[in-house]
């Protein structure tokens, strides 16, 4: 099979959870112990460094990625779901993996694909971890798909665990409160290896500490440890001014939205943990990739601005706690008038998603090229119920157009409500 032949194997052959959901959700790792054994458990080859949490993770994953990237070490890098292309799930330095190495991948390995049956998810770990092993990466950072208990990440025994922010979303999966989508989460705390919790959540602090407790594991709550204040932009960078115990210093990151403040203390930690453990993450390899994260990494997505006149940016979050930031966030522009262009899929419950949005925006419901996408016209009637008048245009590139052309230039026009509507947006 040739590159476009194996990736049509890989999306329709094996259950995709971006495309059909539930059906390709399973807990337990069977799989994906069977799958790595066959590889060879490449898993074992390689340090690597894990990350959980629902809101966070991404942005936590792709600026410790570019620390040791600044540092020199050949890094792994495997996030999820990619935004345009397959091969960004799976980097190293920055570098998508080649075409040629997927399509070796599944070629060398089809005959037991076929008899596994693994999910997509399941097959795209394996991969990862097989080409991590094979380029003798020095460390990966590895990003949890969904989860942490059952996802097929957790196979790895990483030198640190990493958990961000913990919200509601794929109840239906995690549990349909904070301590029990924590409970999931904490499933990769490890025996005797430390974690670091990002943020100190009063409902989920407890779920934390006991489950470390049982493990052995040293847990650390970065944000009661660090200090961290937003100061005025400069350039393309966000500053704050972060401190611990007596040191305290000015950090620079290109990754915008105040939300990521609650991301910092975590990623701060464990570059401190990182260094007591004998890696060697200079201020400067500090300095230079967390100012450089976007290029040295190649994120996508998080409060990234598509155009100034009138200003138009995108982001990915997707559940209630990530409109609440996005919402805060809008609220520090001044513009005349607030667009928004939003899809959402349908396995969620949006009504509290809906319930936040301001009355007095204006909107243009769109849906992703993806079964799990609601209809635009249907967000368009649900979103009525709560007051919010709106277009509805499938296509999501035309209804952005739509924005735009409607749009006065002291306009905001803002781009999301799913990963996947940010994904279909032309020129990202």
């Amino acid at each position: 099979m040739n590159y476009q032949e194996t990736l049509d194997y890989l999306l329709n052959s094996l259950p995709m959870f971006q495309r059909v959901g539930a059906s390709a959700f399973r807990k337990d790792l069977r799989n994906t112990i069977l799958l790595c054994d066959h590889l060879g458990n490449p898993e074992r080859k390689f340090k690597s460094i894990h990350i959980a949490g629902t809101n966070g993770k991404g942005s936590t994953s792709h600026a410790l990625a570019a620390v040791f990237q600044s540092a020199g070490y050949k890094t792994g890098l495997y996030t999820s779901p990619h935004l345009k292309s397959f091969t960004e799930r799976i980097r190293i330095n920055g570098k998508e993996i080649d075409e040629t190495s997927v399509v070796d991948f599944v070629s060398q390995n089809k005959n037991f694909l076929d008899e596994l049956k693994p999910s997509f998810f399941e097959m795209t770990v394996g991969m990862a971890f097989w080409f991590f092993a094979s380029q003798k990466v020095d460390i990966a950072i590895v990003e949890v798909g969904m989860g942490g208990n059952y996802d097929s990440t957790n196979v790895i025994l990483p030198e640190l665990s990493v958990i961000t922010n913990i919200s509601l979303d794929h109840v239906q999966f995690l549990g349909d409160t904070l301590p029990k989508i924590a409970g999931e989460k904490a499933g990769i705390i490890k025996s005797k290896i430390p974690v670091i919790i990002s943020q100190t959540q009063r409902e989920t602090t407890q779920v934390f500490v006991e489950k470390a407790k049982s493990l052995a594991a040293p847990i650390v709550f970065a944000d009661q440890v660090w200090t961290i204040d937003r100061k005025a932009d400069e350039g393309m960078n966000a500053v704050y001014q972060v401190a611990k115990d007596n040191f305290s210093r000015k950090i620079e990151i290109d990754l915008k939205g105040d939300y990521q403040k609650y991301n910092l203390s975590g990623i701060l930690e464990a570059i401190e943990h990182l260094r007591n453990a004998g890696w060697e993450l200079t201020d400067k390899a500090v300095k230079q990739g967390l100012s450089h994260v976007t290029d040295l990494t190649g994120l996508k997505g998080r409060w990234q601005q598509l155009s100034s006149v009138p200003l138009i940016i995108c982001d990915t979050g997707h559940n209630e706690d990530g409109m609440k930031q996005i919402l805060a966030q809008l609220k520090t522009y001044t513009y005349s008038t607030l667009w928004m262009v939003l899809g959402m899929v349908k396995d969620k419950d949006i009504s509290k998603i809906l319930s936040l949005l301001p009355q007095d925006a204006k909107y243009i419901f769109c849906q992703a090229t993806l079964p799990r996408a609601m209809p635009a016209a249907q967000l368009a009637l649900q979103a009525a119920e709560f007051g919010l008048s709106s277009t509805a245009i499938s296509d999501i590139n035309q209804a952005l157009e739509y924005a735009r052309k409607n749009a006065a230039s002291d306009d905001l026009i803002f781009v999301g409500g799913s990963t996947f509507v940010v994904a279909e947006i032309e020129g990202l």
